[in-house]
């Protein structure tokens, strides 16, 4: 598949469609060239500072975040409908324990504009650079959704990625 650069607000419906299922793929690399993926069903896409911002929440507990936290780089990756199993398998095993390249058949390319991967098969990759990044703080949330999405413990990283090039396969 080939995909060409478009604008950030190019394929939206498209992409928070999938955002909501199966889930997006974000990607990230360490330095060292080691790389993971995993499923995010959360995620925004704004400008911010009068730059267009994708923000991702990753757990400290995920393995994926030691990858964001090494490189400052992440990819927000639109699965194509066949990858959807893939996806499945990158919301339930972590990369700690299984090799979800190798053991799925699935390739990714080093991208060019940021410190990250992007998934060879997605329909549109968003590649970005953080620019900032907040911790979610239990005292300043709503009751409802800290009861409802954290009870307690593991409570989000929000990082701010500067998009720095969209990409997408164009119809």
């Amino acid at each position: 598949m080939t995909r060409v650069e478009v604008a950030p607000d190019y394929g939206m419906k498209t992409m928070l469609d999938r955002l909501s299922h199966p889930g997006l793929l974000l990607a990230a690399s360490k330095p060292s060239g080691e790389a993971n993926v995993m499923t995010i069903g959360w995620g925004t896409l704004g400008i911010i500072w009068g730059l267009p911002i994708y923000c991702v929440l990753v757990r400290p507990s995920r393995y994926t975040y030691q990858f964001i936290e090494a490189s400052q780089a992440f990819s927000v990756n639109v699965p194509s409908d066949d990858m959807f199993s893939w996806v499945n398998v990158c919301g339930t095993r972590s990369g700690r324990n299984v090799d979800k390249f190798g053991e799925y058949d699935r390739t990714y390319c080093v991208s060019e504009v940021a410190d990250t991967i992007t998934l060879d098969g997605a329909t549109q990759v968003y590649e970005c650079r953080v620019v900032h990044h907040n911790d979610v703080l239990p005292a300043t949330l709503d009751a409802e959704v800290e009861e409802g999405s954290y009870g307690g413990s593991d409570y989000h990283r929000i990082y701010y990625g500067q998009i720095m090039r969209v990409t997408a396969e164009k119809a």
